[in-house]
């Protein structure tokens, strides 16, 4: 019997640099997301032939597909800084000033969740991206005044889950918007063996795949399900993870073959259990499971969507023949058909 192909590990690390280390440093470090890598590169190219700032960029898509990562990588491309903060964190306009008033010439300043951002915060950004200046208001009443504030070139690289709750013009003022799409199997499973290297981890090609296809097309599960083989590998065996330890080591975190885990199939028990396989909205959903509507539509629907395991219909979420046969159930009686087209404007 042939002997699995093992990608072996490097020189060991320190533990605390270890999370760190999986993220990629350079663009051509970074797996899938080939066209929008390509049109990154164009753009890098460019700014440093014309020796300008990179211009703002949006980065929209499910969580965990990079965004941040690219956000991270462009400054080192560019050799300039980077400042990062998040939508939330920006609760008033003075919250943003000291980023603003550090930003050199060049720089990069990352919003993560940048859809969550106050509209006084939005508006107060507007002249700083597109003039480079800011409007700070002194004293109040009739001895209130406005001073304008020159800045720095910068660039603004938003990070979104929800593009569609950005405002138009906060929308039109970045010059590129990616769309970041699930990865490939194929894909992930070369970012595994990658960072199971980086961790000091043997893998076999063939776990590798395996911890792929239970990773819902998303590089920040995979990692994740590749720290607990790792974890399960060292305590249960020689610390090399083989096809076998990793189907083991996902079988006992519940994660099946279908890359489900246990709140994938509860969203599916409770849809088909408890709503008959819907329709449905999704906050009845969300308030049966007691989970906020955000995780429902951000995280656990869209690979159930992608899947196929349930569709948007005009009256809300249903359950697909794929869920019924995946929970073991028997389908009920055939739907009217207007309730199992999905709609346009869901």
């Amino acid at each position: 019997m042939a002997r699995e192909a093992i990608v072996q590990a490097d020189e060991p690390k320190e533990q605390k640099e270890r999370d760190a280390a999986l993220r990629p440093r350079w663009l051509t470090e970074v797996i899938g997301q080939k066209a929008v890598v390509q049109r990154l590169g164009i753009v890098l190219r460019a700014c440093k032939k014309l020796q300008e700032p990179l211009s703002h960029i949006l980065f929209d898509g499910p969580p965990g597909l990079g965004k941040t990562t690219f956000a991270t990588v462009l400054p080192n491309e560019l050799g300039t800084s980077l400042q990062m903060t998040s939508g939330p964190a920006l609760s008033k306009p003075a919250d943003l000033l000291p980023f603003l008033t550090n930003l050199e010439h060049g720089s990069i300043l990352f919003i993560d969740e940048i859809h969550r951002m106050p509209r006084a915060v939005e508006e107060f950004i507007y002249p700083a991206m597109e003039d480079f200046r800011i409007d700070i208001v002194l004293g109040e009443g009739v001895n209130a005044r406005t001073i304008s504030m020159r800045l720095k070139q910068f660039t603004l690289i938003g990070a979104t889950t929800r593009s569609g709750m950005l405002s138009s013009p906060m929308r039109d003022r970045f010059k590129m918007h990616e769309h970041l799409e699930f990865y490939t199997v194929e894909e992930l499973a070369q970012i595994v063996r990658i960072n199971a290297k980086k961790l000091q981890t043997p893998i076999t090609d063939d776990a590798a795949i395996e911890i792929a296809r239970r990773s819902r097309g998303t590089p920040r599960i995979a990692n994740a399900r590749l720290w607990w083989a790792r974890h399960f590998a060292t305590s249960e065996s020689d610390g090399c993870i083989t096809l076998d330890l990793a189907r083991e080591a996902l079988d006992m975190a519940e994660v099946d073959r279908e890359g489900l885990d246990k709140q994938d199939r509860r969203y599916l028990e409770t849809l088909v259990g408890v709503f008959e396989g819907g329709p449905t909205g999704v906050e009845a959903l969300a308030a049966t499971m007691n989970l906020p509507t955000d995780t429902l539509s951000d995280e656990i629907e869209p690979y159930l969507l992608r899947e196929q395991f349930i569709v948007r219909t005009p009256r809300g979420r249903t359950a697909t023949a794929r869920a019924y046969q995946l929970l073991g159930k028997p389908m009920r009686p055939a739907q009217r058909e207007d309730d199992t087209q999905p709609s346009l404007f869901e």
